[in-house]
């Protein structure tokens, strides 16, 4: 009797892993993604976009600036993803920096966020809704209740 009889191979023979098929993962096992980590991607995506000031209601910035100021983030604030097994469709809601034209704003959130989507999470996006519900102006001032001036103005 030899060690080989006594102790099995560390790691299966190659015969007992099945092959990768070309342009996949093996049989036999099922991935989910779920609406969080979507909403994380969309969000990132959407706030590398030039004119987005922030992402979310005045209550969820409001709520936001207080992780911040904890050290935390929320990159799903102001996303809402809906998964399908093979598709998604995303709603962003955010803020806009004044001077930028917003249909162009929101026509380069959603190519972003498609393509964001589309190449990290590989599923296929459906959809992109947007909602600039505020403008940002820089230099304004908060009035006396802490909120943007903005806050409200549609």
């Amino acid at each position: 009797m030899d060690n080989h009889d006594l102790y099995p191979p560390a790691t299966p023979p190659a015969a007992a892993v099945p092959p990768v098929p070309a342009g996949g993962a093996p049989d036999g096992g099922r991935t989910t993604i779920s609406e969080t980590a979507v909403a994380k991607v969309a969000g990132i995506a959407a706030r590398s976009v030039d004119g987005v000031y922030s992402l979310g209601s005045g209550s969820a910035r409001a709520l936001g600036a207080l992780r911040d100021a904890v050290g935390s983030a929320d990159h799903a604030q102001g996303v809402h993803a809906e998964v399908g097994e093979t598709e998604v469709a995303v709603d962003i809601s955010l803020v806009a920096f004044y001077g930028k034209p917003l249909q162009i704003l929101a026509d380069e959130v959603r190519a972003a966020v498609y393509r964001a989507v589309e190449q990290l999470v590989g599923l296929r996006v459906i959809e992109v809704n947007v909602e600039i519900n505020d403008v940002h102006v820089p230099g304004a001032k908060p009035p006396a209740g802490g909120r943007p001036a903005t806050e409200g103005v549609q």
